[in-house]
């Protein structure tokens, strides 16, 4: 089944204090497009999903397994699952796009 969607037709949900993500999903992988305010926090956690992501716009401190990263432009990451990670938005906030594999159950 093939879906399409328009970002500004999806319902945020909120993920942490000035963090929000909107969430498009197919049966094996998902986007996650998310919005943090500036200088917002998303807390150090881990899933067993694959994460990867790149920045739309802003700034944005990445850290994974305790290595941090200044990601702008078009900067790109990979999380692999179980391994600890967190971020921090720079001063004027950030955007970035998400995909996880295989999709989060709780996210749909």
């Amino acid at each position: 089944m093939y879906a399409f969607w328009n970002p500004e037709e999806i319902i945020p949900r909120v993920l942490a204090k000035g963090v929000t993500a909107k969430i498009a999903s197919g049966e094996k992988m998902m986007f996650s497009l998310v919005t943090l305010a500036p200088d917002a926090v998303v807390p150090t956690h881990s899933h067993p999903h694959e994460q990867m992501g790149m920045m739309v716009s802003g700034t944005m401190e990445f850290t994974i397994a305790g290595e941090t990263r200044l990601l702008s432009g078009n900067g790109m990451y990979f999380v692999p699952g179980g391994v600890p990670h967190a971020a921090k938005a720079g001063p004027g906030g950030a955007l970035a796009l998400d995909a996880f594999s295989p999709p989060r159950e709780e996210y749909r």
